[in-house]
């Protein structure tokens, strides 16, 4: 009988380089890497257009950082709410919790400690009320809309309202206030998300009926009222991303491009209107992705232009050498204080 032995340094199981890789793609894709850096790219779009004259790289940084923990947070909390149903489905079973690559309770753990980061960051670099938005999205997407989704289709927009949030933070981290423009690029984020999402559940909708999730897709088997849902809050995107111009928040060159995005985007919706298919749903679902990237960045760089907002409000100024513009101030209401203002202009005028 023959013995076999081994040295003590085989018994030693040293850690696979490959190992490490693998553990970062578990823990990203329980963060949902992909979607927190939609709500980064969007949370640094709102910071960017916001009129603030005191932004610096440290509050910019500290609020997208902040944002990004919450909302790796948020996926974290709903996957551990949602394992028995995540196992159902194909495109989820191989999630880490389900798939038993995490334990739940550190996954818990994990999400709690990542939401009080986030949301402190925000605080500490952002403000208050940044902070105070940033904590509701959060506990809306764990505790409203996880729960609803396999009781009601409403669950979807009630998802919306938490993915329009993000440049709203930006802009209120930015300026410590929710300004109209602020409620214009979340008024864009909310409808955007309709066709994005639905057009993804049409592509699911066997995976969703299994985990019993109740999605407009699988409650409405001939498509009918899914495919008039993408096309009717498509066409509204073309009005409502021009109210960005109208408000200020960006010029004509962003106003003509969000058109042309919103028609070609249209153009998808009408497609899988007319033809309800994987086919024509897929096309809208890419479609939506390239458009919503294209249109923040159209607006980041084409912001702050003069609008006819401006104009219908009678806003002007008058430029003196060492005076403030007319129409800021109050002694403008004098017409002899206007007299002395214009008189530099008036004086060196071709008589």
């Amino acid at each position: 009988m023959s013995s076999v032995t081994t040295s003590p340094a085989s018994t030693v199981v040293e850690p696979s380089e490959s190992a490490r890789p693998r553990a970062m793609t578990t823990w990203s894709t329980l963060a949902k890497a992909r979607l927190s850096a939609l709500v980064v790219f969007t949370t640094a779009a709102g910071y960017l257009v916001a009129p603030s004259a005191d932004r610096g790289w440290e509050q910019f940084l500290g609020t997208v950082g902040g944002t990004a923990l919450a909302a790796a947070s948020a996926a974290i909390l709903n996957q551990f709410a949602e394992i028995r149903r995540d196992a159902k489905m194909e495109r989820t079973r191989n999630r880490p919790l389900p798939a038993g690559h995490v334990a739940p309770a550190l996954a818990l753990v994990v999400g709690l400690l990542a939401a009080y980061a986030g949301v402190s960051m925000v605080a500490f670099f952002g403000n208050l009320l940044a902070s105070a938005m940033t904590l509701g999205t959060i506990a809306v997407y764990v505790l409203l809309y996880t729960p609803l989704k396999p009781r009601t289709t409403l669950n979807t927009l009630v998802g919306a309202v938490t993915g329009a949030t993000p440049p709203m933070i930006g802009w209120a981290a930015a300026t410590g206030a929710l300004e109209p423009g602020a409620w214009v690029l979340g008024g864009i984020l909310f409808v955007w998300q309709i066709p994005h999402f639905f057009a993804l559940a049409w592509l699911y909708r066997e995976d969703y009926r299994r985990g019993g999730f109740a999605m407009l897709p699988v409650l409405d088997e001939q498509g009918r009222i899914t495919a008039e849902t993408v096309l009717l809050t498509s066409l509204l995107l073309v009005p409502l991303s021009l109210l960005a111009t109208m408000f200020g928040v960006a010029g004509w060159w962003y106003a003509a491009g969000s058109v042309v995005l919103g028609c070609w985007l249209c153009l998808q919706a009408w497609r899988f209107w007319r033809r309800r298919d994987d086919s024509t749903a897929r096309a809208v679902f890419v479609g939506s992705i390239v458009y919503l990237p294209l249109l923040l960045v159209l607006l980041v760089i084409d912001r702050g232009a003069v609008t006819p907002l401006a104009a219908v409000r009678g806003g002007f100024t008058v430029e003196t050498s060492g005076s403030a513009p007319l129409a800021d101030s109050p002694s403008s209401l004098d017409p002899r204080a206007v007299e002395r203002a214009t008189r530099p202009r008036l004086d060196s005028s071709p008589r």
